[in-house]
């Protein structure tokens, strides 16, 4: 059996009750998670440039924040592009992946066009990253060498959890599954700058994995051996990628119970020295006593976030200095933090100049598994206090509670819908496999 073959008969076959309550819960996190981040993003170019340029006109799927209706493939796109817009999408750390912007993006317009429950929802969204986590994990780290993870693989995540909507049996899953693998690009170039490209990567792959399984659903078809073929994806795109590994434990280990919640909203390369600064500033450290800030972390950390300069919004959320110096004047690392006009505070650049960033050999070894740091802080009368952050607060093993969540979804929603919306909206989500509809998941009347 192909590669594609095994994924799309666990995907086409995948039913309620064989998925464990602890996945379900994470899928619900990841949704809450996922429509806070749309919402905010929503409101901000790319995605309020792609409203301009393909002025949808109206359609079964809607666009966040208000519900404007679109067809699915434009609905996907544009949400999609707005959920990666502000890098408060969550991550699949052993993938070097973001999941939810392509799967939920595009789970979301299918269940829009459907007229689908909230259970069939939730379980899209959980095929969806169980088959797009795996095949992150089998591909990388040489995948990220050159690709954008979430870019190419957020295809399959995609096409599968609109599949899955689309109640695709899984000779067409796997049709859908080989086509979209001739869609899959995205080039990791786009993080230098603050070009539009990186969201825009996000909104294409919801956008063609909608394609493809509204496609296969209807006949297209796609090379059966296009993942592990001798010139298919692994080959074009990585390096000795086991793909036996990938599909082993599937149905019975669940990666969506592995999702990382960004707690802050920049790179989340730049997290694990974000909370080491916080610990030892909390230790006892007035900003003023910092004479030198030592991060040592892993290499592609270095090589994403080495920016001492930052220019704009987007290469400060990409800057190890700026967000290390942040943390260091006990500021919130939160959107404010990012604006504009802060962007050149001479207390921050002051701090900013005082930090030194390095590759360090233990965090360089455990990644990717683990995204960790070192930072040793040396004040001005000689003190020296380090700190080692193993994981990041938010990845699996030091998770953001519910409450955390839905107080995220808050922050970001609340600002552009207002509170009562945002209320009526997340306790929906919360309880989203008993709604009839995903159209139950609405703002109040008259709100919009």
């Amino acid at each position: 059996m192909t590669v594609a073959a095994t994924f799309a008969e666990f995907a086409a076959g995948l039913r309620r009750d064989a998925v464990p309550g602890a996945a379900l819960h994470g899928a619900r996190r990841c949704l809450v998670d996922w429509w806070g981040g749309t919402v905010a993003g929503s409101v901000e170019a790319p995605a309020t440039v792609l409203c301009k340029a393909l002025a949808p006109g109206g359609g079964p799927a809607r666009l966040l924040p208000w519900g404007d209706g679109a067809d699915m493939r434009t609905a996907a796109l544009i949400n999609a592009t707005a959920a990666h817009a502000l890098e408060v999408d969550d991550i699949y750390s052993p993938g070097l992946y973001h999941p939810g912007v392509a799967v939920i993006g595009a789970a979301l317009a299918a269940a829009d066009g459907e007229d689908a429950s909230g259970a069939d929802l939730l379980l899209a969204i959980v095929a969806g990253y169980e088959v797009s986590n795996r095949i992150a994990r089998a591909l990388n780290p040489a995948h990220y060498r050159l690709w954008h993870t979430t870019a190419t693989v957020g295809f399959f995540g995609a096409a599968v959890a609109a599949g899955s909507v689309l109640r695709l049996g899984p000779g067409q899953m796997a049709h859908a599954l080989t086509t979209a693998a001739s869609f899959a690009a995205g080039l990791r170039h786009a993080f230098s700058s603050d070009a539009m490209t990186k969201p825009l990567h996000a909104g294409r792959a919801a956008e063609g994995g909608v394609l493809a399984a509204l496609g296969a659903r209807h006949g297209l078809t796609g090379v059966a051996d296009m993942l592990e073929g001798g010139r298919g994806f692994g080959v074009a795109m990585s390096e000795g990628v086991d793909w036996d590994k990938a599909v082993a434990g599937l149905g019975s280990e669940w990666t969506i119970e592995r999702i990382t919640a960004k707690p802050y909203p920049c790179c989340g390369h730049t997290f694990a020295a974000i909370d080491a600064v916080r610990e030892v500033i909390a230790g006892g450290v007035a900003p003023g006593e910092v004479e030198r800030v030592e991060v040592g972390t892993y290499r592609v950390a270095v090589e994403i976030c080495e920016n001492t300069d930052p220019a704009t919004p987007y290469e400060a959320k990409f800057s190890l200095p700026y967000c290390v110096a942040l943390a260091a004047l006990g500021r919130p690392v939160a959107l404010a933090a990012f604006a504009v006009e802060g962007l050149g505070d001479p207390e921050l650049r002051a701090m900013m100049g005082r930090v030194e960033v390095t590759v360090e050999a233990q965090a360089e070894a455990a990644f990717p598994a683990l995204r960790g740091a070192k930072v040793v802080l040396t004040t001005r009368d000689g003190r020296v206090r380090s700190f080692r952050q193993r994981t990041r607060r938010g990845d699996p093993d030091l998770p953001l509670g519910d409450d955390e969540i839905d107080a995220k979804f808050h922050l970001l929603a609340d600002p552009v819908i207002g509170a009562a919306a945002a209320a009526a909206i997340a306790g929906a989500l919360w309880r989203v496999d008993g709604l009839d509809s995903v159209a139950r998941i609405a703002m109040p009347e008259g709100d919009g």
